[in-house]
């Protein structure tokens, strides 16, 4: 057992196989250590987040070093069958990989019974472990930046089946019509862990599934009285989207926290209102956003600094400030500027949103497709008007940060591990040596960086899929590496030079195009030794 830096809160537990793994997971869940927050079990790792008040990482990996990992998890009499028109873009690459014909890669493919290990990368995603050794296949060199729903794709050991269009490396040999996550349906995802799963060919035969019956939709909102605050959007050129301070305790099913990318933002949004700090506020990107309210509300802006315009019915026109509350008349049409500075706004109302929270938060994870819909042109938006929360005020100490520009370099402190040793230590000093800049490519996802050095490795070898964290610096083969921000995967196959210490993440979402990066390791990469009891 291996104890591994990740960040300042979390830390990943090294395991034999996945087997050990499991045992560890069940060991916990049943017994749990104080401090613990959550766990996401992966193929030979078990990454946990940890209150740092209530346990140091030395301490908590002294809890965990004595339990006892012989016990296994018997799989479930359950079988899913899942069709598969085999006509996957890597379908010919996967048979030159493995010296077989398209042919035999079918047919080892269908013939194999396989077990949900684990779930993560997405809701609905399966590590499906016990297919044929044969078609054992490394990634991608590079991760392509979208996969279509449905794909069923390699690597390593694992089989899996992308459940909505997202990056991957894996090689896709099929796709499937089966929708493998539908939060209308109980449970949402189609495989669980210890699930026993066939995949067929559609070419040969017509297939059955044994999916869970889908419950009704859920009941629709009763429409707005015609006196009722509403905010009607009258221009979103990137659409905006509700977020609150996160998803938690649903990492079981493969769905990640994701929340604000500047929570402290976030915060200060509903101080400046009045109302309590986790409310949900719109995350509006760039700027350019306009709305007509309807009612007498009180508006406040924070995180990147818009310009904010507000003209009245008459026609009247004045600016407002950020960081302030905003009295707002019914018919009043706010519109935003484009942040010279900053990359994100919040934006909440006195009483907060009329938003239906989904496995519960309101926030919309663009990576899973979890949460409210996105909020464009012609969507009116319910307001809350019976709040009892704090009386509004303007924040003199806000923001907490200077916002970056495009061109300007921002340092980051970054805490070494869980993967630094699998980089040479020229690949470490390119890592803080030199510039890295932010590209087009970046989104809610993570950011996409490009460098002139590439990141160099010790070896090619695969690593197998593990936890990552938000703020994970992940390494492909390319050398250029993501930063990983909310709505990241659960799970991830290229290696973690570093993460991005907490107190860092609120201004890492903050960095807009084509701005640098400076990455500065504020810890030297090595194991954790286990405190003795």
């Amino acid at each position: 057992m291996r104890f591994l830096p990740v960040s300042l809160t979390v830390l990943l537990v090294e395991l034999a196989d996945l087997d050990e793994t499991l045992a560890l997971f069940a060991s916990l869940e049943a017994d749990p250590v104080d401090g613990i927050e959550d766990m996401v079990p992966a193929a030979r790792t078990l990454m946990i987040r940890f209150r740092p008040e209530r346990q140091t990482a030395e301490s908590l990996a002294g809890a965990i070093a004595t339990r006892d990992l012989s016990a296994r998890i018997a799989p479930s009499d359950k079988c899913v069958e899942i069709p598969v028109n085999y006509n996957g873009e890597d379908l010919a690459d996967v048979a030159g990989l493995t010296g077989l014909s398209v042919e035999e890669v079918i047919r080892r493919h269908t013939e194999s019974e396989f077990t949900v290990a684990f779930c993560g990368f997405a809701p609905g995603f399966g590590y499906l472990v016990g297919g044929d050794p044969a078609l054992q296949v490394p990634r991608r060199q590079s991760p392509r930046t979208k996969i279509p729903a449905g794909s069923v794709a390699l690597a390593g050991a694992f089989s899996g089946v992308y459940p909505q269009a997202s990056p991957g490396g894996w090689q896709i040999i099929g796709t499937t019509p089966e929708k493998m996550w539908d939060l209308s349906r109980d449970p949402p995802a189609l495989f669980q862990p210890g699930y026993r799963v066939r995949f067929t060919d559609l070419s040969k035969a017509k297939a059955t599934t044994s999916t869970t019956a889908a419950k009704p939709s859920a009941e629709p909102v009763a429409p707005q009285a015609a006196d009722a605050l509403t905010l009607k959007v009258l221009a979103a050129p990137m659409p905006a989207l509700f977020q609150d301070l996160g998803r938690f305790g649903q990492t079981g099913q493969g769905v990640s926290a994701s929340g604000a990318l500047d929570l402290g933002a976030l915060k200060a949004a509903n101080r400046v209102v009045g109302n309590p700090t986790d409310f949900a506020c719109l995350e509006i990107t760039l700027g350019g956003f306009s709305f007509e309210v309807t009612g007498r509300a009180v508006l406040g802006l924070t995180g990147a600094p818009c310009p904010i315009r507000i003209r009245d019915v008459s026609g009247r026109v004045q600016e407002a400030e950020t960081y302030q509350p905003i009295p707002l008349e019914s018919g009043d049409v706010v519109t935003l500027g484009q942040a010279p500075k900053g990359m994100r706004s919040y934006l909440a109302i006195r009483g907060g949103f009329a938003v239906q929270p989904v496995l519960g938060s309101a926030s919309t994870d663009t990576l899973a497709i979890v949460g409210p819909d996105q909020v464009t042109s012609g969507a009116v938006l319910a307001i809350e008007t019976g709040t009892k929360g704090l009386a509004p005020v303007s924040l003199t100490e806000a923001p907490a940060f200077e916002h970056p520009a495009s061109g300007e370099t921002v340092t980051l402190d970054v805490v070494m591990g869980p993967r630094s040793d699998w980089f040479t230590e020229a690949g470490i000093a390119t890592l803080c040596g030199q510039l890295w800049t932010m590209t087009p490519q970046s989104n809610r996802v993570g950011i996409r960086l490009s460098g002139d050095m590439p990141l160099e490795r010790k070896d090619k070898d695969e690593l197998p899929s593990e936890g990552t964290a938000t703020g994970a610096i992940q390494v492909p083969h390319s050398g250029q590496p993501v930063l990983f921000l909310a709505d990241h995967p659960l799970t991830g196959g290229y290696p973690v030079i570093g993460t991005v210490a907490e107190y860092h993440l609120d201004l890492a979402g903050q960095i807009p195009v084509n701005a640098k990066i400076r990455f500065r390791p504020v810890t030297a990469f090595a194991d954790i030794k286990p405190a003795k009891a």
